[in-house]
């Protein structure tokens, strides 16, 4: 059995996986305001409370940073201002004795759903995450692609049109639209005629990001997570519609888009760190 622990802006959840199964889960406020030493602190009683369900192998965590993978550094971490330089990994190792990997949550994602989930079967995949932000995680030939600065991967900040992906294809593209990814697709769900304007707008983004990933890494397969992923029946066929214009149709029709529905699938890709 591991721990394995998704640290995100907002909430803290830390759980107990074994074979791919998640057995014993734990979530809690990050306390993103708070110093380094009062998140730590939560971390490390949430680990506590966990090893007393049974005897754990070992800790491997997910953070929305830059990391040194090797070191188990994490840098600016998204969310949490206090988290510029963390030594996590001998931090942990030292506090509780056992060994701990750490990654970029996107990389766990990716992780998790190519073992797990709609990316299984797959050589090569890119597994997008689309909430407050956009990121993804790179699956080359089989293994998770890190780049050097385990920075693989930061498609939302590549430049489109007067800002960059992530501005177009996040939460932030309702927010400039004076609304909320959820209270849009309420109310497109009633029929709403701007709402669906706007899903229909979004997913004419959406399009443009998956060519760009077909331009960048042509993978077998594009998996999305995340909270504005949830709504994709409301986005699906303006960005199907976008491929159109992709000047290698034969590499379209072999690609797969897929949406996640695989529960916690960051978590389960931690427990593989």
């Amino acid at each position: 059995m591991k721990i394995s622990i998704d640290l995100g802006g907002t909430n803290l959840r830390a759980a107990i996986v074994e074979n791919g199964k998640i057995l014993h889960m734990l979530s809690e406020p990050t306390l993103s305001s708070g110093s380094e030493s009062e998140v730590m602190d939560r971390i490390i009683h949430m680990i506590s409370a966990l090893r007393e369900q049974g005897k754990i192998e070992g800790i491997g965590i997910g953070v929305p940073s830059v990391v040194d993978n090797e070191r188990g550094i994490v840098y600016n971490v998204v969310g949490i201002p206090s988290w510029q330089e963390v030594h996590l990994k001998d931090i942990l190792e030292k506090e509780t004795g056992l060994p701990v990997n750490i990654d970029n949550d996107c990389n766990c994602f990716a992780l998790g759903v190519s073992a797990f989930g709609e990316a299984k079967g797959f050589r090569d995949a890119v597994c997008v995450t689309l909430g407050t932000g956009v990121g993804s995680g790179i699956i080359v030939d089989g293994r998770l692609y890190r780049g050097h600065n385990t920075g693989a991967g930061e498609i939302g900040s590549l430049p489109y049109l007067d800002k960059d992906y992530e501005y177009y294809c996040s939460s932030r593209f309702f927010v400039g639209k004076g609304t909320t990814g959820k209270a849009a697709a309420d109310a497109a769900a009633t029929g709403d005629s701007d709402a669906l304007r706007i899903w229909n707008e979004f997913g004419a983004h959406m399009g443009n990001l998956v060519k760009l990933i077909m331009f960048a890494y042509d993978p077998g397969v594009i998996v999305f997570g995340g909270s504005i992923s949830a709504a994709w029946a409301l986005f699906d066929k303006p960005m199907l519609a976008g491929l159109s214009t992709f000047p290698y149709p034969a590499s379209i029709s072999r690609l797969t888009l897929r949406r996640t529905t695989l529960p916690n699938p960051g978590l389960l890709g931690a427990s593989l760190l």
